[in-house]
């Protein structure tokens, strides 16, 4: 009886790892896959701003909202 307890859980634990494994799978796939395509292509990854192109943005004088 001990043996049979000792298969199930052994393939619980393989299943368990799997399923790990292809999310890490997943996971790395969605991060380092360029997504944001460009009519000539895809585009170099770089930052995005977080202010308008009107909008001075953060700098000495200019007072923070939020």
């Amino acid at each position: 009886m001990a043996g049979g307890a000792g298969s199930g859980a052994l393939r619980e634990l393989i299943l368990v790892v799997a399923v790990a494994l292809a999310g890490l799978l997943l996971a790395m796939v969605a991060a380092f896959t360029p997504w944001h395509a460009t009519p000539a292509g895809n585009a170099p990854a770089g930052l995005v701003e977080l202010h308008g192109p009107g909008d001075p943005g953060p700098g000495p004088g200019a007072p923070h909202v939020g």
